[in-house]
């Protein structure tokens, strides 16, 4: 029987989490739709339990959930211009199936649910670092989801006694992060083109921010997570981050140096839903799991760029 549940296993986040519980030997269940994850990304998990299914399905919560004591949840739509695009979509996708995942949860007496929460709830307040005391002022559809959901997990801990453990993402970045979307990662994005010797795009004037974070640092989180006294830690929201900050075009100059691009980069104008600067304050999660980021920007940035390097076509 698996301890674990990791939903959206083929997205990048989720794969990661999954390969480093079967690393360390324990018994994982995974379940993806595939919408955005990738079965390519399934490859090396041969050892996890694998179920197909969409958790905007109630019957597929309680079948995924079923003798699982620990869920990573990261499943989402996560994309904030795909959220202004369709935003019925991530809702449903985001919303639905995050309080379906908890009433399943509950019902199968599931011990712990682990959110994958993004910065995107705080919004455009020019007020840096962003801590979690702030009030959220979510601009996207996608912000405003994810906030839901976070909001879903401290109404299960108060009012059912589930634990839950909110991790706000920064900016996450890394090996198998789908580098072929429009919707994708800023970097992702990056590293294709210009490992191809293609321009890539900045929206802005590209001193806009961010507090990017390594794929390493985030599944760290989560495993201490997953641990964390529950006296500490359920209902608790906490932002999960280097608690540094880069601008894109100093990001890019960098990158030009790893990959080797020797053109310019191509500006447009900002794209709607997006914030302008972004860095955490991680004192609370180091306070209540222990955190702290293992792996810098540049390293973490080394490292992912010699990924996609050996997987050039993006699997």
């Amino acid at each position: 029987m698996a301890k674990y549940l990791v939903t959206g296993v083929a997205g990048f986040i989720g794969r990661s989490i999954a390969a480093e519980l079967l690393r360390r030997g324990s018994a994982v269940r995974g379940i993806d739709n595939f919408i955005t994850g990738k079965r390519e990304n399934l490859a090396g998990l041969e050892g996890m339990e694998f179920l197909k299914g969409d958790l905007a399905d109630p019957s597929v919560c309680a079948s995924a959930c079923d003798g699982v004591e620990i869920v990573f949840h990261e499943a989402a739509l996560a994309s904030v211009p795909r959220s202004v695009a369709d935003p019925v979509a991530t809702n449903v996708n985001c919303v639905d199936a995050t309080l379906n995942l908890l009433v399943a949860s509950r019902a199968a007496g599931v011990r712990r649910v682990i959110y994958a929460g993004s910065s995107s709830i705080y919004g455009d307040s020019p007020t840096l670092p962003k801590r979690e005391q702030m009030l959220p002022n979510p601009i996207s559809p996608y912000a405003v989801a994810k906030l839901a959901g976070e909001q879903y997990m401290r109404s299960f801990t108060r009012v059912y006694g589930l634990e839950t453990v909110t991790l706000r993402y920064f900016n996450v970045f890394g090996p198998y992060q789908d580098p072929t979307s429009h919707y994708s990662g800023v970097l992702a994005i990056f590293c294709r083109k210009m490992l191809a010797g293609e321009q890539p795009t900045i929206y802005g004037d590209g001193e806009q921010s961010r507090d990017f974070t390594y794929i390493d640092n985030v599944v760290n989180a989560n495993l201490l997570a997953a641990v964390a006294p529950a006296h500490r830690v359920a209902g608790h929201a906490m932002n999960v981050a280097t608690g540094s900050r880069i601008t894109l075009n100093e990001t890019f100059t960098i990158l030009r140096e790893l990959t080797g691009y020797r053109g310019e980069a191509a500006y447009a104008p900002p794209r709607e839903g997006d914030i302008r600067d972004s860095l955490a304050d991680i004192g609370l999660a180091g306070e209540l799991l222990g955190y702290q980021p293992h792996v810098d920007f540049r390293e973490g940035l080394r490292r992912t760029v010699e990924w996609y390097r050996g997987h050039r076509d993006g699997g």
